[in-house]
């Protein structure tokens, strides 16, 4: 059977075959939904064009799907997170096609999406709204064959409600099993992972800025702190910046912490929140990078105009010379936690993408009552998983007793 791709090297299938077997380990909701879905095939022959990041927890994403009866074809939501040897693995050991390449250009980048998109997908997964803007865009003839979609970013949230959607697309990022864990465990230690394998600076004494006081900034700024740096958080809503003040953080406008920090770290999901004009105030030797999905969150364009010159330092850190003062800036300013390291831990992903296979399915169920809007993962789903992940870690918890669910379902018991 040939598998149509668009890969590396097929080669690299057998290393990416044991990085998925790792991962799976520390995948246990994802493993029960599976093997349930094995059994019920309830995605039977529905097509699925996935755009997410091409790693081995999407990997192991992709086998559930299979496994639930979907055909399925990934393509990457990233150009520089795709791990080559994962996207070989599913290739040849899982017969599923895989468009993507680590590094690719940008012209390379929607060439991929296009090929997703010539599944025609009744379920589109996405990660920060490429493909569904892509599909909105250039290939509008193939949304009345579209059921519905899922988003697993706050990025991809935010553009999805501002357009005028073709058809439901259901918030996988907002559900509580998602974002609660993957956006402030996940991205907390896995930007950390990111910024020490490419600079192994000192974060100890150092002083870090986080730019977005979010589920992803509050968990990054919390997991800085507790490895002794002195933390500075930027924030644009007065309710975030109370709790980020709250939680023991320095608050103050980007324009006042940029001659202060040492690392600094955008996490907003919006446009130019670092500009030349604080490039400009920063240290020399200050170290730059992103962790909010799309690198245009920093005013890279301005920076390489106003540089005398620029040069990589070192794998994932280019300097770009101002003129006497120079900023490093990460991994060309894309996600760094998995365009410098691996992205989030298989265990927070495991719940993250729970929540994409059992949204697939609740399309698959519903579909007819949705209507063109962006809904969020029904709370039955959440609580379910929730008890899924507990029930794996060995965990147990209370229950209500019948009088406690009385009381709580009644207004007439007072003081």
């Amino acid at each position: 059977m040939t598998v149509k791709s668009d890969i590396k090297d097929i080669k690299l299938a057998a290393e990416g075959c044991k990085r998925i077997e790792w991962a799976e380990r520390n995948m246990p909701v994802l493993r029960l939904i599976r093997e349930r879905f094995k059994k019920e095939k309830p995605l039977k022959g529905t097509s699925l064009a996935c755009c997410l990041h091409v790693t081995t927890e999407t990997a192991n994403l992709m086998r559930t799907l299979k496994a639930g009866g979907a055909d399925v074809a990934l393509c990457a939501s990233n150009p520089l997170s795709t791990q080559d040897d994962t996207a070989a693995a599913l290739v040849k050991e899982y017969k599923i096609p895989v468009f993507a390449v680590h590094g690719e250009d940008n012209k390379t980048y929607y060439r991929h999406i296009h090929q997703a998109l010539d599944m025609k997908p009744r379920i589109t997964m996405d990660d920060g709204a490429d493909l569904v803007s892509t599909l909105h865009n250039e290939r509008r003839d193939l949304a009345p064959n579209v059921l519905a979609g899922t988003e697993e970013t706050t990025t991809g949230v935010i553009r999805l409600r501002a357009m005028a959607l073709l058809f439901p697309v259901v918030a996988v990022n907002d559900s509580k099993t998602k974002h609660f864990f993957d956006n402030r465990y996940g991205t907390g230690q896995s930007t950390i992972d990111g910024i020490l394998r490419a600079t192994n600076m000192l974060l100890a004494g150092s002083t870090v800025v986080v730019a977005g006081y979010g589920w992803c900034g509050r968990g990054l700024a919390t997991r800085m702190q507790g490895m002794g740096a002195h933390m500075i958080v930027t924030e644009v809503d007065p309710v975030k910046a109370i709790e980020a003040t709250m939680d023991g953080f320095t608050v103050m406008p980007m324009s006042q912490a940029a001659p202060k920090g040492d690392l600094f770290v955008t996490l907003t999901g919006d446009i130019n929140v670092i500009r030349l004009e604080h490039f400009r105030k920063m240290k020399d030797g200050a170290i730059v990078c992103n962790s909010g999905h799309f690198d245009v969150e920093l005013d890279l364009k301005a920076l390489r105009n106003a540089a005398k010159k620029s040069r990589l330092l070192r794998p994932g850190v280019r300097e770009y010379d101002l003129g006497g003062k120079r900023i490093n800036v990460l991994v060309e300013g894309r996600l760094v936690n998995l365009s410098a390291a691996e992205g989030h831990p298989a265990m927070v992903m495991d719940m993250s993408f729970a929540n994409q296979a059992l949204a697939a399915e609740y399309i698959v169920r519903n579909h007819r009552k949705l209507e063109r809007r962006v809904y969020v993962v029904p709370e039955k789903i959440d609580s379910a998983i929730a008890a899924l992940k507990l029930k794996s870690m060995g965990l147990k918890i209370d229950r209500l007793t019948a009088e406690q669910r009385e009381y709580l379902a009644s207004w007439k018991i007072g003081t």
